[in-house]
């Protein structure tokens, strides 16, 4: 054998070897990552989709809106279907059925679609009004409003007036808390009367301040109910400033260090934490699976609540959901 010829025979060896690292690296797939908004919770979920993608070996592709919002969400989401390298996008709509439009682009431009947290239309991808979506692993809402619901009744001794602190209409999260709360309160608390909601748009100074506006309305006010983190955190807040901690009882959606340490100084009476963390992985489980060809996901997936309170919130196994974010 010439040493021409043994050398093109070692260079197309050499060249071979490394066609099937060069095809993986190129198929490797591609998630995109859309959140609500830059709050702990999120930014726990957002810890659960890179534990995953680290874990199976796919690339995500994170932005996060500084607001909530559908103005702020589509062009973010618009710009990420422009790149045109995603296979997948997990995403909490910020409208259920505002963004169902721009969701649709994104599966008509080849995207798979995830939605965790929020959903779109009614949530029943199956038999609902939106069925494109491959899945939605959240919460159950309205069940979690129910327990919100008896444990505020239970705190304020089962009498009283309450008031509701929420975020935005038409989300599907908040909303169908607000709709298991108020369920629970007219059909098994007859002696409670819900003296109104009020929409935060996300923002907690808003929520402090409507907070405060109740608080001075309806002097005999018993307990508060905040809908998400932004919600607890200003109502507790507000609270505090009139003076009136362990007189207004709060509950509060969403386990942050600030709803624990507010537990723990007797303002708030009971934490719901999600489990974003689980939300975030199994969503990349999900994309990860149905690019293998898996056709039995579940359409909805609940990921459950931990209840915290007094009596247990240093308990190891509660604890542990207790929302944990990098400084």
């Amino acid at each position: 054998m010439s040493k021409r010829l043994a050398l093109v025979l070692v260079t197309t060896l050499v060249l071979a070897s490394a066609l099937p690292a060069v095809t993986a690296q190129d198929d490797t797939l591609v998630i995109g990552f859309l959140p609500g908004v830059v709050d702990p919770f999120y930014q726990v979920m957002q810890l659960g989709v890179e534990a995953a993608a680290e874990d199976m070996g796919v690339e995500v592709v994170t932005q996060i809106p500084p607001t909530w919002g559908v103005e702020v969400q589509t062009p973010i989401l618009d710009a990420m279907v422009a790149r045109g390298d995603l296979d997948y996008i997990i995403i909490a709509p910020t409208d259920k059925d505002q963004m169902v439009g721009p969701l649709e682009a994104a599966r008509d431009a080849g995207i798979g679609v995830i939605t965790v947290d929020t959903f779109l239309g009614d949530g029943d991808y199956v038999n609902g009004p939106v069925t494109f979506p491959i899945s939605y692993i959240g919460s159950d809402n309205v069940e979690g409003g129910r327990i919100a619901a008896r444990g505020l009744a239970e705190a304020i001794g089962g009498e009283g007036r309450v008031y509701i602190n929420s975020t935005n209409p038409n989300v599907s999260s908040v909303e169908g808390r607000v709709i298991g709360f108020t369920e629970v309160m007219e059909n098994e608390y007859p002696d409670i009367e819900i003296v109104g909601v009020d929409f935060n748009l996300d923002d907690m100074n808003t929520a402090v301040s409507q907070t405060a506006a109740v608080l001075e309305r309806v002097p005999d006010l018993a307990g508060v109910f905040g809908t998400n983190v932004f919600s607890a955190q200003g109502a507790g807040t507000a609270v505090i400033n009139a003076g009136l901690g362990g007189e207004v009882q709060v509950v509060a959606y969403d386990a942050t260090q600030f709803a624990i340490e507010q537990l723990r100084e007797g303002v708030i009476s009971l934490v719901l934490a999600q489990k974003p963390f689980d939300m975030g992985y199994m969503a990349v489980q999900f994309a990860v699976a149905d690019a293998a060809g898996v056709t039995s996901l579940p359409r909805r997936v609940q990921t459950g609540f931990a209840i915290i309170n007094i009596d247990n919130v240093d308990d190891p196994e509660v604890a542990r959901f207790i929302y944990q974010v990098p400084e």
